[in-house]
């Protein structure tokens, strides 16, 4: 590979994930913006967007890590064991913040997505270049409902104010550009590592959306927000198909 071909990666990596971590402190701005009156269509709003974040969740597993990960690791049945091992992986993550009485599932799920992904986009970028711009679109789609509602799950916490969150919330989005680059450097000619990575993040997303993010999203006598999650799936499967079908 030219030197010119090798930077012009790096700047496609870089600013791909650059721009899809940007959507977790704005969606920090946007959750800081003066609540919505009346409270009930603030209750709705922010269970709808729990939701949305969740059906986007479930669209990148089913739609994007799974079948990429399985494809690259040749479809091999140790890629079950890996969606098992993320989910008990993270499992143990969360029992562990648990006993520590720091829960964050909110923000556990943006980072659980956002790195392991960025990795693998920086990956693919070699190896399957035509999903590098899915999964970015994806990973920005998720962060923006993950990072809305992170924001208000770190400000409810002891120590936190609006401008404390945000900073670390923007710090989290060097993360992507330095995972990306490592999946790019480390992962692009280990294609079956990649696929693991994509499988046990996969395994930790569905742990998480059924032990935190969906039991979040119910809100008793209304019936809209569940909706934010068919709307979620569906908007990741749309933008499959533009990739794929054109």
């Amino acid at each position: 590979m030219s030197l010119n071909a090798l930077y012009a990666d790096v700047l496609y990596i870089f600013a791909l994930t650059t721009l899809a971590g940007a959507c977790i402190p704005l969606g920090g701005v946007l959750a800081s913006i003066e609540r919505i009156s009346p409270n009930w269509l603030e209750q709705e709003f922010r269970h709808f967007l729990i939701a949305f974040g969740g059906g986007i969740l479930v669209g990148a597993v089913a739609v994007v890590l799974v079948p990429e990960g399985l494809k690259e690791m040749g479809h091999s049945v140790l890629g079950i064991y890996f969606i098992l091992g993320g989910g008990l992986l993270f499992f143990g993550i969360e029992r562990l913040l648990g006993v520590k009485q720091k829960e964050a599932p909110q923000l556990t799920g943006v980072l659980l997505d956002y790195i392991p992904e960025a990795a693998a986009l920086g990956g693919l970028i070699v190896a399957s270049p035509k999903i590098a711009p899915l999964l970015a679109a994806l990973i920005a789609l998720q962060n923006l409902p993950e990072g809305f509602n992170a924001y208000r799950e770190l400000n409810d916490q002891p120590g936190y104010t609006p401008r404390k969150t945000l900073r670390f919330m923007s710090m989290l989005v060097i993360s992507g550009p330095v995972a990306g680059l490592l999946g790019y450097f480390f992962l692009a000619g280990h294609r079956e590592v990649l696929g693991a990575i994509m499988l046990v993040a996969s395994g930790g997303i569905l742990y998480l959306i059924f032990q935190d993010i969906a039991p979040q999203s119910r809100l008793n006598h209304h019936w809209s927000p569940p909706l934010g999650a068919v709307f979620g799936f569906c908007l990741t499967m749309y933008s499959d198909m533009l990739v794929s079908y054109g």
